[in-house]
């Protein structure tokens, strides 16, 4: 796929923006990653077309500075390098990469991730010190249990410190052993003062996963592929659109950049279209992460 034409689609981009009385925005589900890593990741999109059903071409396969140069040309005044292990021992050095990438590139947020296994608590200890703002937990990729007792370190630490985690816990775009509301849930008994952001408002799972930001004041949800066009599994089907007004200031943008099969831009119509009015717009797309993250 063709990435889409910069200087057009950041003037639409800036419209909006200008419309809203917003200088920029914040996305708080964008990757950047070793580019051994993500090349494994567009790997995977390609050759998971008969796996999700549908094709997806990533539409931002460029070098790492021609990412960059892109989100800054949108008005994306920060970002963050999310990643994620998929098995033991990656945890640590990929910590270590994104902070180094965080320190050549001050408007992404300094991110970090975490297994469960024996050291968890150990590194992710040394990523709080060493200044990470953001964390991320993919139980998908992962296929861990988020309640296993391995990781039992990692949230109390994060629980304590406030540091939000984005967590790829429902069941789309294909479930996993551990997916859904429940395993959170457990989480959340033991933990409950923990400041997760549901990645992908928790499609197809939309509702409970609503239910958890409405019973939990530190939840959160990332709009990550909602609301788009893009296959069933980003269908909110009968969501009750006043519940997603009620939760104004707990809905943070999210966009899966580089990956997603589609513009930037469309993430972005796909809000506007909801019709839940600028004050809703701007608290989404800029005011709930400058909070929540204390820009």
């Amino acid at each position: 796929m063709t990435p889409p034409d910069l200087q057009d689609e950041a003037a639409r981009l800036h419209t909006v923006w200008r419309e809203l009385g917003i200088p920029g925005v914040v996305d708080v589900h964008t990757h950047f990653m070793p580019a051994n890593v993500l090349a494994k990741v567009w790997a995977y999109f390609d050759s998971a077309g008969p796996l999700l059903g549908r094709p997806w071409p990533v539409a931002y396969r460029e070098d790492e500075d021609a990412r960059v140069a892109r989100l800054r040309a949108y008005g994306v005044q920060r970002f963050t390098s999310l990643l994620y292990p998929h098995k033991p021992g990656m945890g640590a050095w990929l910590n270590e990469w994104a902070a180094d990438f965080a320190a050549r590139t001050p408007d992404c947020l300094h991110s970090a991730t975490f297994f469960p296994e024996p050291e968890a608590g150990e590194y992710v200890g040394a990523a709080l010190r060493s200044g990470a703002r953001v964390f991320k937990a993919h139980v998908q990729v992962g296929a861990y249990d988020p309640s296993d007792p391995l990781l039992d370190p990692v949230w109390e630490q994060l629980e304590e410190a406030g540091t939000p985690v984005v967590i790829h816990c429902a069941s789309g775009p294909r479930p996993g052993a551990h997916t859904g509301p429940g395993p959170v849930r457990e989480v959340l008994r033991r933990f409950p003062r923990l400041t997760l952001v549901v990645a992908h408002m928790g499609l197809p799972e939309y509702t409970p996963f609503l239910e958890l930001a409405e019973t939990h004041e530190r939840v959160h949800l990332d709009t990550t592929m909602a609301f788009t066009d893009f296959g069933d599994f980003t269908d909110p089907g009968d969501l009750d659109l006043p519940r997603l007004a009620g939760l104004q200031d707990r809905i943070l943008l999210g966009t899966d950049f580089p990956n997603i099969p589609y513009p930037y831009l469309h993430q972005v119509e796909a809000l506007v279209r909801l019709g839940l009015g600028d004050d809703w717009l701007r608290a989404v797309l800029r005011d709930n992460a400058v909070r929540l993250l204390d820009l």
